[in-house]
């Protein structure tokens, strides 16, 4: 386990502890021009200027070919150096930061290059992590989809529990945590039997997720063994898949969700790394199935334990900024880990490339206080939850703020945290009559 202790200081309770150390992407109204970093505590460390003013320079493996792809607008080209370039980055970023850091000259002892690259986290701007190519979303939440089965009067379909279930995504319509959601609209039928009409969505809800990056290629037609997935996996991140719930009943059969899901999903800002995430792996949800050998993952503890909720904040004046939490999840509640997936979302040959992004579906755990959705948590409007402020929600309304936060580990100073990821609602956008 890493040191907890920095000659930064860091506060106590932070999701950005020097046992995490995520990367994402920055700018700030001085350089606009965007470029990687990772946090840490309070603040973001400017990786593009460290490198330039020999901040690597305790690093002699690492070449300045490599050094360039700080200075990308985004981390696929740092991701696809591989898993051992990220982790010896990552551990000797750890070094830097170290309260006894054998390079105290680079940056601890150096007032001078820390006013260039330690910017706080209030004045950055953060962009997407990733140029997305690809994005894919699974279904293997058990729970939610046990739920959502209830709530829909159905049975889950025969093939659930013995393959990853899933669809494609729209990666255009990604983007990270802060971008305002314009309500969707579409084809809606609000009444059993009657044809369907055209309006702004009235039943939006919020799904928590998580989903990772990929920083590996597979050819096409090379399936990826689910024993070295990981391999493939930069990080992680979470995710909120916003849904049209109204929308997404009349438009589902028979080829799925469409219009519903493809208009906004929203992404935390920093990607955890796989390594920071090692200590947490847990057991995932059991199956009485026994998985085809393709799936046969030979690690048992296969998902990880993160503490997962999230936040609505109401739009009425009266909210005065309170937020009510909506739902208490963990990440152990799948019933595929993500080395099942990508080995499933490859097995037919399918390329992968660096950059691509696949979720899991909603983390819903066995109960309501877990549920991870509106959806589970009123069965679909059938019930009203008190958000107080004399607030009630069925669905969400124009102006309210979803947040998701997620951590793991109990040491409020090493912990290992996702920051936050959040939406606002705004009004549909010239909604036809």
């Amino acid at each position: 386990m890493v040191s907890t202790k920095s000659w930064l200081t860091i506060p106590k309770g932070s999701s950005f502890s020097l046992a995490n150390l995520p990367f994402g992407v920055i700018s700030t109204e001085v350089a606009p021009s965007p470029r990687i970093a990772t946090a840490i505590g309070e603040f973001a460390l400017d990786l593009s200027v460290f490198a330039a003013n020999g901040g690597f320079a305790g690093l002699d493996t690492f070449g300045q070919q490599q050094l360039s792809v700080f200075s990308e607008p985004a981390l696929n080209a740092f991701a696809a150096l591989g898993k051992s370039e990220h982790y010896k980055v990552r551990i000797y970023l750890q070094s830097i930061f170290s309260e006894n850091t054998p390079h105290p000259q680079i940056l601890r002892n150096n007032k001078d290059l820390q006013s260039k690259v330690l910017i706080p986290l209030s004045a950055v701007c953060n962009h997407i992590p990733f140029l997305i190519g690809d994005y894919s979303d699974f279904f293997v939440g058990l729970h939610h989809a046990e739920k959502a089965a209830k709530v829909f009067n159905i049975t889950l379909a025969r093939n659930y529990k013995h393959l990853p279930v899933g669809y494609a995504g729209r990666a255009s319509s990604v983007v990270v945590s802060g971008t305002p959601i314009h309500r969707p609209q579409g084809q809606i039928v609000r009444q059993l039997g009657a044809p369907p009409v055209f309006a702004p969505c009235h039943d939006l809800d919020f799904e928590l997720e998580l989903a990772c990056f990929m920083c590996k290629s597979n050819p096409m037609g090379h399936p990826i063994p689910v024993d070295d997935a990981d391999d493939y996996i930069f990080g992680y991140v979470m995710m909120n898949d916003w849904s049209a719930r109204d929308m997404q009943a009349w438009e589902m059969g028979p080829l799925g969700p469409l219009n519903s899901k493809n208009f906004a999903t929203t992404i935390s800002p920093w990607v955890v790394t796989s390594a920071a995430l090692e200590p947490f792996r847990t057991g995932q949800l059991p199956n009485e199935h026994e998985a085809l050998p393709y799936l046969r993952e030979k690690r048992q503890a296969a998902v990880h334990d993160i503490r997962l909720w999230a936040e609505l904040k109401g739009s009425s004046p009266s909210a005065s900024g309170t937020s009510t939490t909506l739902c208490r999840t963990n990440g152990r509640y799948l019933l595929w880990s993500f080395s099942q997936i990508l080995a499933h979302l490859s097995i037919s040959g399918c390329p992968l490339n660096p950059g691509d992004l696949v979720a899991c579906g909603t983390v819903s755990g066995p109960d309501r206080a877990s549920h991870a959705s509106l959806l589970e948590i009123n069965d679909n409007g059938a019930l009203s939850l008190d958000i107080g402020n004399g607030e009630s929600r069925t669905f969400l309304q124009d102006g309210d703020t979803v947040t998701f936060h997620g951590v793991c580990g109990d040491d409020e100073y090493s912990l290992v945290g996702f920051g936050t990821c959040a939406g606002t609602i705004l009004p549909a956008i010239n909604a036809l009559k």
